[in-house]
């Protein structure tokens, strides 16, 4: 295995794998109802990797650091099956972490169990409010926050040790659910994380002014609940970890806008249909599905891979409100987060 790193010396680690870009949600963060709307054109089942090219793929990323996975979408459990791909993959020599991250909503105990026994490693769920109604106006949907509290559950009965739980905060929107997510998982064994909003894709409207700094949070927090930081468990951490002084737990925060980490960053991210993206603010994307689909051969797709990640200059959210305005960035349904 070599020990590939860019141009800024960040090392390659992370690959991040959307299995579809369809989701059961139309959060206002990545999927707008103006957008993607009943008329929206979604990709279609050709359009995707097939299980069999993922794990063709995966082991030459293996070749060039990569140790971690993470199932992502849209909602990868939308996906047929993921727990055969999940099977296939905690097989390759290398990998010793699977993760998904997904809305719960239809994470049943059986589907729960399924994933668990097929060697998926840990689950993040997406959960950005705990008052109901806060909740429906940002995912457009008729979902309860019990639908998906019921799917956290049942991760933990399947067997998953720690769920972590990620809350986009938005100003004037959820933030005022900070306190009460942090007093509903307090205790639970499971890890809370809050998320600067950020101007993914294209769509969402994000505007400067609609982030609430992890700074803030924090404070919002500190009036109720002593907390105290805590060390990072790993270079590239990207969430800031916080631990409750009564030993009740931890907090993360991401802080991609006030803070960025660009230079700790270690993922590359395959899109549902095949793209690989060096960053989640990227314009553009490396086909590898038409070289698969024409008949390159790994050592070569391997090159490919090499090249993108060394010759990688990203530093989007360092730069971000220099020269960033006028770029077109890839919609997070189809890299995921």
């Amino acid at each position: 295995m070599t020990d590939l790193t860019d141009q800024f010396n960040r090392p390659l680690r992370d690959l991040r794998i959307s299995v579809t870009d369809r989701c059961n949600f139309r959060c206002t963060y990545c999927m707008p109802k103006e957008v993607f709307n009943s008329k929206y054109q979604f990709l279609v089942r050709d359009d995707l990797l097939s299980f069999e090219e993922i794990t063709r793929l995966v082991p030459l990323f293996v070749e060039h650091g990569v140790h971690k996975l993470r199932l992502t979408g849209g909602e990868p459990l939308l996906r047929k099956n993921l727990e055969v791909l999940i099977r296939e993959l905690v097989k390759i020599p290398g990998i010793d972490d699977i993760a998904l991250t997904t809305n719960a909503s239809i994470l049943t105990l059986e589907k729960a169990k399924e994933l668990k026994q097929a060697g998926l490693n840990r689950i993040t769920v997406s959960l950005d409010a705990i008052n109901e109604n806060t909740f429906k106006r940002m995912n457009d949907m008729d979902v309860s926050v019990q639908k998906v509290l019921n799917g956290i559950d049942n991760a933990r009965v399947a067997g998953f040790e720690s769920v972590k739980v990620n809350m986009v905060v938005q100003k004037n929107r959820n933030e005022e659910d900070i306190v009460a997510m942090a007093e509903y998982f307090k205790g639970s064994g499971n890890v809370l994380r809050f998320i600067e909003y950020m101007d993914v894709g294209n769509t969402n409207g994000w505007e400067m002014d609609q982030v609430v700094s992890g700074k803030e949070i924090i404070d919002r927090i500190q009036q109720k609940f002593p907390i105290e930081p805590a060390d990072p468990n790993y270079r590239g951490e990207v969430a800031k970890r916080w631990r409750y002084q009564d030993g009740s737990g931890e907090i993360g925060v991401i802080t991609s806008v006030t803070q960025a980490f660009c230079q700790d960053c270690t993922r590359l991210r395959l899109s549902a249909e095949g793209s690989l993206y060096t960053c989640l603010f990227a314009s553009t994307g490396t086909d590898v599905r038409r070289l698969l689909r024409e008949g390159a051969s790994d050592e070569y797709i391997s090159e490919v891979i090499a090249s993108l990640w060394k010759s990688r200059t990203d530093r989007y959210s360092e730069l971000r409100g220099k020269n960033t305005d006028a770029i077109h960035k890839v919609e997070m349904s189809y890299i995921g987060g």
